[in-house]
């Protein structure tokens, strides 16, 4: 039973019983005019309202019981979603730092090949080309997993600010063209219009939806990875396209799914957890928005035609209707 239900039995049920106490009192008022000289109606009345008063009671007494569990079960809820979520946070941060100091001497190491002129081993550069590429799918497999937690906490709501959709994808696409240009792909990125504006909505949310999109997409693409920002009356869409080999047609239906990917319908090991697409579908959702997917998948000889492109669909506005 909903909390609204149960606070109207509640309201419900205290006037009922209020009722029977009205009848236990004025149970000789109400007699007196029935029988003149005579107590012989008090007793049926007052019984009558005390059985109305004992129902009531107990009926309020449940659902105040209820909604106590109801509201101890939310708190534990809210409270197990806020230390864990402040677990995954100091995890985070403290698995950030070595990551930095790592990534701080890759560039050093990389500099200084580059300055002694020599040419550098291929182990050596394999090595750094590794770690240079592997630091942001780290990164986003963290966020992924705080992002979760927080998907699982059913009472938790976006956050709602004005964002500059614009700039969070362009600076999407700034971290993931270098990646992109050591896998020999060419990823560009524009807006229509060009002065975007701002939009109300969750920039975090924006920011982790895309990211797993563009770093999908920096896997599977051929050549060429497009991300384009445009808007209509009341929404803005983010589209991620790449010349890939596409997706088959009875995968369509399960991208989506949390833990799938196509390994699993081939019966061969997992490449990777299934968790990305999954939980940019369902931030979507969270955000009023939504992720949908069109793909050609290549079926042999040299067809040209193969392609997948995400559409991320969200409000321009996604403020409450009092606070616009």
């Amino acid at each position: 039973m909903n909390e609204r239900w149960l606070k109207l039995l509640r309201t419900g049920a205290l006037a009922v019983a209020v009722i029977g106490l009205l009848l236990v009192v004025l149970s000789p008022a109400i007699s007196e005019p029935l029988s003149p000289g005579t107590l012989w109606w008090i007793e049926p009345v007052a019984y009558v309202g005390a059985g109305i008063f004992m129902i009531g009671a107990i009926v309020t007494l449940t659902a105040i019981r209820l909604e106590s569990r109801r509201k101890a079960a939310d708190r534990d809820t809210r409270s197990w979603s806020q230390v864990t979520q402040d677990y995954f946070d100091t995890f985070a941060h403290d698995m950030g730092r070595p990551l930095r100091r790592i990534l701080g001497k890759q560039r050093e190491v990389r500099a200084l090949l580059n300055e002694t002129g020599e040419p550098t081993p291929r182990m050596v550069a394999e090595l750094l080309d590794e770690i240079e590429q592997q630091a942001p799918n780290f990164r986003l497999m963290i966020e992924n997993v705080r992002v979760l937690v927080n998907l699982e906490d059913q009472n938790a709501k976006p956050a709602v600010e004005p964002v500059d959709a614009a700039a969070i994808i362009r600076n999407i696409s700034d971290r993931y063209r270098p990646i992109a240009r050591d896998r020999g792909l060419d990823l560009i990125w524009w807006s229509e219009p060009g002065e975007f504006g701002l939009v109300y909505g969750d920039a975090s949310a924006l920011d982790h939806v895309v990211t797993n999109l563009v770093d999908n997409a920096t896997k599977f693409a051929n050549e060429h990875i497009e991300v384009r920002l445009t808007r209509n009356d009341a929404h803005f869409l983010v589209r991620v396209w790449d010349d890939g080999n596409g997706i088959a047609e009875s995968h369509l239906a399960h991208i989506f799914d949390r833990g799938w990917t196509p390994e699993l319908s081939a019966r061969s090991e997992k490449q990777s957890s299934g968790l990305g697409l999954y939980i940019a579908s369902s931030l979507s959702l969270r955000c009023g928005g939504q992720l949908v997917v069109e793909s050609q998948h290549r079926n042999g000889g040299d067809s040209k035609d193969h392609h997948t492109m995400f559409t991320l669909s969200l409000p321009l506005d996604n403020r409450p209707v009092a606070a616009q």
